[in-house]
């Protein structure tokens, strides 16, 4: 299994950062906390993002 470096982190980060965490003002932690793992949950479940992520970063399984 190839390690994701900058380069594909940062991409998995601005997706994240872009749609579930955009304008994202939480009262608790375990807000900032669902909405966190919401967005992991969608980037793995998407198997099309993933591999654009791994292909951008320059990787392939």
């Amino acid at each position: 299994m190839p390690k994701v470096g900058p380069r594909g982190f940062s991409q998995v980060w601005g997706s994240l950062k872009t749609v579930e965490l955009a304008n994202l003002c939480p009262g608790t932690i375990d807000e900032a906390h669902t909405a966190a793992q919401a967005g992991w949950g969608r980037i793995g479940c998407g198997r099309q993002l993933c591999f654009a992520f791994l292909d951008h970063a320059g990787l392939f399984l």
